[in-house]
């Protein structure tokens, strides 16, 4: 962005939020000091008979109102309850009303008596004290309830829950769940072994018995409960066994909540604490347009590769959002497949699911699913894509990155499919490694297919994908569980990243957006330094970096690159519908030098000879500097293609 447009645009997003927390601000304050002036007419009413207030007072009140209401909003203001939200309303923050109304009240005596207002009768201080209390108190109140009303809509599916223990946690299990938006379960009852609260109402929900055997059948069977939560972390063994055992003869699922003690231990130091990946990006919530993704889903056959990996899964399970006829999981990996179908088989009962074991590279085996399955849209996520075991096994990433893809590609062709989208990565611009490189080289295989069919082939682009397998925050965890020192390639070596279900919801979205030819790049934010990553994730363990965990710095990994880029520097990029998709920029190679290129690299793939395949990928990518195996060991610079670009 040229630096004078810089301004503006940091600029205008600040004014926004600034012109809102004012507005809103405003509002408190007016609101209040309309429930403040009611309170003293209320207290001027209620003291006088017949609600008729004498002349005199009805002169003194303008000047009282005045006193009180500057009283009112210095004790407000100071104690802060202007900024609290309401619907997060409480005991504490009734506490906090209580005092700073009474501090108002006690400096609207003092003020009184100095501007003379001694007139006023002592009652109306009292009156307006407990007028005030009541407005303001009852009217957060009312807006926590209607915004948890709101919030915990019954879903028509909900499954109905009988909690066993109305005390403290059972009461805080039902209110962390009317805090649920569309919550899918619904609490029928409490049943406690306390007489005293038989009948009682725990905030909306009534105590129906003792959670006896036949107390337990009479509200199974009238509430039609399908599952029972124990919420008497204090209960014994024998008494928890006994209660169980009544729920599996009724045939109803039971479940327990942790004591408080067992909550806080676990968050002790002492343990791992599971990262929020999320909080380390701070990044905003994706945002599909729903519509679009159905357009391209719903009531169609769709097919995964890579069904089993981290990227493939997760596509999996966003699919069955948006109802396809058919999702196909096509994997090499037997025991991943199987995994992810059992699975999805719990998440989607009734979806139709197939798993297809099936190797990319095997285009007899490719050919097949696609003559019986014919899909309409294909998400290709598989690929080898680990940087330093590509290097040392190029064959291997040139028969499945390069020639694995394109067997999947002329397969979508040759059956009709609508949609093609392929997985890229950041690597592939100006690549550094065999990885990167074969990812360019599939890009533009599948932008060359585009020319010819009629289905649409396009390209993702975006950075790492944080806690996906092999990814460096569960290596971090697990050195940081063993106490051992975290390993870093180099100081300053900085990456992209995003969450895998924002990289595969974009991914979604972008086979509903593309055009014939498309390589669209993710918006990625900033690059994250990955020493930093490394160091909140030892905190956030409850560990001090450099003094319970050490950082050692290994030196980079052959292929690897100190920081990725999206675009080459002569591309650019068009905005999209989306704020977190662009479009490239991205010319196709000439058709003819790509087939002589992917020629030279088939043949040098199946001769297994690693040199040959990087000159080849070096031909096929000019903009690639790759190290050929004999350089690795000396001091000779990186061989660098030299034959001219036609990216």
């Amino acid at each position: 962005m040229p630096p004078g447009q810089l301004l503006p645009a940091i600029a205008s997003p600040m004014t926004r939020a600034l012109r809102a927390s004012f507005l809103r601000r405003s509002s408190v304050v007016l609101l209040h000091t309309a429930l403040w002036t009611a309170a003293l007419g209320v207290a001027f009413l209620t003291r006088f008979d017949q609600m008729r207030v004498p002349v005199p007072f009805r002169t003194t009140w303008p000047y009282a109102l005045a006193a009180l209401l500057a009283c009112r909003f210095a004790a407000f203001y100071l104690s802060g309850l202007f900024h609290s939200p309401w619907r997060y309303a409480g005991l504490p923050e009734l506490a906090r009303i209580i005092k700073s109304t009474s501090y108002g009240t006690v400096a609207f005596v003092v003020v009184g008596r100095m501007v003379g207002l001694a007139a006023v009768p002592r009652s109306i201080y009292a009156l307006e004290w407990l007028a005030a209390i009541a407005m303001v108190g009852g009217l957060r109140f009312s807006i926590r309830m209607w915004h948890e009303r709101r919030q915990g809509k019954r879903r028509p599916d909900a499954i109905a829950t009988l909690v066993v223990g109305a005390g403290d946690a059972g009461e805080s299990l039902l209110r962390d769940l009317h805090r649920v938006p569309d919550r899918k379960w619904e609490v029928v009852g409490f049943l406690d072994d306390d007489p005293m609260l038989h009948g009682a109402l725990v905030r909306d929900v009534r105590v129906l018995g003792p959670p006896d055997e036949a107390t337990l059948r009479r509200v199974v069977e009238e509430q039609d409960v399908k599952l029972v939560v124990l919420a008497i972390p204090t209960a014994d063994g024998r008494r928890t066994r006994e209660i169980v055992n009544v729920c599996r003869r009724l045939g109803v699922q039971a479940k327990t909540i942790p004591s408080v003690a067992d909550r806080i231990q676990e968050l002790g130091f002492s343990n791992i604490r599971e990262i929020a990946i999320e909080d380390l990006l701070r990044r905003d919530p994706v945002r599909l347009d729903v519509e679009q993704v159905e357009g391209l889903i719903e009531g169609r056959t769709v097919l995964v590769t890579g069904a089993a990996g981290s990227i493939g899964s997760e596509l999996c399970r966003q699919v069955l959002r948006f109802r396809p006829a058919r999702l196909l999981l096509v994997d090499h990996n037997e025991n991943g497949l199987f995994y992810i179908e059992r699975e999805l088989r719990q998440l989607a009962t009734k979806a139709s699911l197939v798993p297809l074991l099936c190797d990319i590279t095997d285009r007899d085996r490719v050919e097949q699913v696609f003559r019986r399955y014919r899909p309409s849209v294909i998400f290709h996520a598989a690929a080898h894509k680990h940087v330093p075991m590509m290097e040392a096994n190029s064959p291997a990433a040139v028969r499945n990155n390069v020639f694995g893809t394109i067997t999947v590609a002329d397969a979508a062709h040759a059956y009709g499919a609508d949609a093609f989208v392929m997985i890229s990565t950041d690597k592939a611009v100006n690549p550094t490694s065999v990885m990167g490189a074969t990812k360019r080289v599939a890009e533009m295989a599948i932008q060359a297919r585009a020319q010819m069919s009629d289905t649409r082939y396009v390209a993702v682009r975006f950075g790492n994908v944080l806690g996906s397998a092999g990814s460096v925050v569960p290596l971090f965890k697990e050195q940081i569980a063993k106490g051992q020192a975290v390993t870093i390639t180099h100081p300053d070596v900085r990456r992209y990243f995003m969450t895998i279900p924002e990289a595969t919801q974009l991914v979604l979205q972008t086979g509903a957006l593309g055009s014939h030819t498309d390589i669209f790049v993710l918006d990625m934010g900033e690059p994250v330094k990955i020493v930093d990553l490394a160091r909140d994730l030892i905190e956030l363990s409850g560990l001090r970096p450099d003094v319970d965990i050490k950082i050692e710095f290994v030196g980079l990994r052959p292929g690897e690159k100190l920081f990725e880029e999206l675009l080459l520097d002569g591309e650019a990029y068009d905005a999209t519908p989306h704020p977190k998709i662009r479009v490239g920029r991205i010319q196709p190679a000439p058709r003819d030098l790509l087939e002589r290129g992917l020629t030279s690299l088939r043949a040098a793939a199946q001769a297994g000879d690693d040199a040959a395949i990087r000159r080849a990928l070096g031909e096929l990518v000019p903009e690639a500097t790759l190290t050929v195996p004999e350089e690795r060991t000396s001091s000779v610079p990186a061989f660098r293609a030299s034959v001219p670009s036609s990216a």
